[in-house]
């Protein structure tokens, strides 16, 4: 079974703008390898983040010196109208799978509502750009998106909640739930599985999370339920958040297994490790 954490962050100056992150000013893709392999984790996709401005360039070094170890999920800014003209390419650039943007606040959350973003849509669909999202308070607007845009895959991040932007726990933090299970019913939508532990208020196994990672997989299925980590902000090891889904839930079959822990998101974002 081959392990691909969907979601990672590496910086290497300035603290996380989001203090549920580790407050430390570097976590650079070396030591992120070294917690990788102590995991047991074989590949992961770097989110580059926005309080360290050399993130993406980082990232784009981590690809060139860790070959098949490493991919990127970036951003162009939305505002700017020469972004328009550099879709059709990005996939194009070494080690990149896709666009990801947090529409949590505005500006960002109006535009996903008011169709100021449609062309990103539109333009992405055309190039088979994955877009990657935060959106939990706009998982109703992504219904629209999905209908009219079916060959774009739309991904839904951290169980469709804030991740680290909230200190809400457990069935607190899930009131999301029935919103990401109506997203099911359209085949371009997929769920990161990613941060489970830090939701919880409870010890290893977080057996309260493991009741939305049951719905959220009988929805969407094997094919589109990615793990991941967030590893930064997790109250556990690496090897504790593979754990949680190798060992702890016995609903998951071994095919399932290989598909959830990294198959599936490697077909999902086009992710051809050996090229």
């Amino acid at each position: 079974m081959r392990i691909v954490d969907a979601q990672i962050h590496t910086w290497g100056t300035g603290l996380p703008s989001n203090l549920s992150h580790w407050q430390v000013t570097h976590f650079t893709p070396e030591e992120a390898i070294a917690l990788m392999d102590a995991g047991g984790v074989e590949a992961a996709v770097i989110h580059p983040p926005g309080w360290d401005p050399n993130s993406t360039e980082m990232a784009f070094k981590a690809v060139r010196d860790y070959p098949g170890r490493f991919a990127i999920m970036g951003a162009l800014p939305l505002d700017r109208p020469e972004s328009r003209g550099l879709i059709a390419g990005w996939r194009k650039q070494p080690g990149m799978l896709g666009l990801r943007y947090g529409f949590l606040h505005d500006p960002m959350r109006t535009w996903l509502a008011d169709g100021t973003l449609d062309w990103l849509w539109a333009e992405a669909e055309k190039a088979g750009v994955p877009i990657a999202m935060l959106a939990t308070d706009s998982l109703t607007d992504i219904v629209r998106i999905a209908q009219r845009h079916p060959a774009l895959r739309l991904t839904v991040d951290h169980l469709g909640g804030r991740g680290g932007l909230t200190t809400l726990k457990d069935a607190a933090a899930m009131t999301h739930i029935p919103d990401l299970l109506a997203l099911a019913k359209f085949p371009n939508v997929g769920v990161k599985a990613t941060g489970a532990p830090g939701y919880s208020a409870e010890p290893y196994p977080f057996p309260k999370m493991q009741t939305y990672l049951r719905q959220i997989f009988d929805a969407f299925g094997p094919n589109r339920v990615f793990w991941g980590t967030d590893i930064s902000k997790m109250p556990c090891s690496w090897g504790l958040c593979v754990k949680m889904f190798t060992e702890e839930l016995p609903w998951l079959s071994e095919q399932d297994k290989s598909l959830v822990m990294g198959d599936a998101l490697c077909a999902w974002w086009g992710w051809d490790r050996a090229a």
